[in-house]
């Protein structure tokens, strides 16, 4: 029989591709990993690793016992959700605090605009519906989030999509909107400029490369006729506008960040009024967890109690 937890680090090794991304992932030594790697391999009776340089790679007796473990993961996120729906159904519901029932855990990544935006509202919400919810949170890059999604690091992620920019679906995971986010120029309080192209000559703020963001932005501007002079490359949305409203770069930005705020910087609509759609991410096998259904529904109420301010 094998053991959950080893195929675990099997499906793990399958996702990140050396021994060394799984031990600083799970915060174990390689040489555990290693070690637990090498009793699954010898429960198993065939060879499930061979030596690649100086890491190993999956056999084929290796690729399809990791296509098993997946299953096998699935299968005991599954048989959680329904222990923790007749919990529910229960005696006194999710909010009852029964004796015995420790608080149901939930690890969500959120993307930085959604911290002080969506997360205090839907946090708020969640105390007051499902008090029994542990809610544990990290900002996160969509992109690095919904991989850690697969890989179990997380229950649940907030990503988001731009206009033209769909983001690849990965297997065994599954979207909900949450709503739509309008997108601005920002300018500077005194910039007279009413449309994109008058900016060609202007620095500009993005985020990094190989974000959707910076990818929409600059797709913008060729739109537009230029190549965006970016001399300012910054995750930080708020780090963006107190650099546009400062007078030393223009921007664009999505509606969220003000948060039913005052934005301090000249906002101008762009042509087709464009917004960036915003989704939570779950497994499949962990859907029907109230838990994650209690969390999703906060979220998403959060998001339109900050749009509307």
């Amino acid at each position: 029989m094998f053991e959950l937890r080893r195929l675990r680090l099997l499906h793990e090794l399958a996702l990140r591709g050396t021994l060394s991304a799984v031990a600083e992932a799970l915060s174990y030594s390689p040489s555990t990993i290693s070690q637990q790697l090498a009793q699954l391999e010898k429960e198993a009776g065939v060879p499930l690793f061979a030596p690649d340089g100086r890491r190993v790679r999956l056999t084929e007796h290796g690729m399809m016992l990791a296509a098993h473990a997946e299953r096998a993961l699935d299968l005991d996120e599954r048989a959680r959700a329904e222990l923790e729906s007749l919990d529910v159904a229960g005696p006194g519901g999710a909010g009852a605090g029964a004796a015995g029932i420790a608080p149901t855990t939930v690890r969500v990544a959120v993307l930085q605009t959604a911290v002080p935006s969506v997360l205090p509202d839907a946090m708020t919400l969640l105390s007051r519906r499902a008090p029994r919810v542990r809610l544990e949170v990290a900002q996160v890059p969509p992109e690095e989030g919904l991989f850690e999604l697969s890989a179990r690091r997380f229950d649940l992620v907030i990503a988001e999509q731009y206009p033209g920019h769909t983001r690849a679906h990965r297997a065994g995971l599954e979207r909900e909107v949450l709503g739509v986010d309008p997108i601005r120029l920002a300018l500077p309080p005194d910039d007279p400029a009413t449309e994109l192209a008058g900016l060609r000559d202007r620095a500009w703020i993005m985020e990094p490369e190989g974000t959707a963001a910076r990818q929409w932005a600059t797709q913008q501007c060729r739109a537009a006729g230029f190549e965006p002079d970016v001399r300012f490359e910054i995750a930080d949305l708020t780090a963006h506008v107190r650099l546009i409203a400062a007078g030393h770069a223009v921007g664009v930005l999505p509606d969220l960040v003000w948060a039913g705020g005052v934005p301090g910087v000249r906002l101008v609509d762009l042509p087709g009024a464009p917004a960036r759609e915003l989704f939570t991410a779950a497994r499949e096998s962990s859907t029907d967890r109230p838990s994650i259904r209690s969390v999703r529904d906060a979220l998403r109420d959060g998001f339109h109690a900050a749009l509307a301010g």
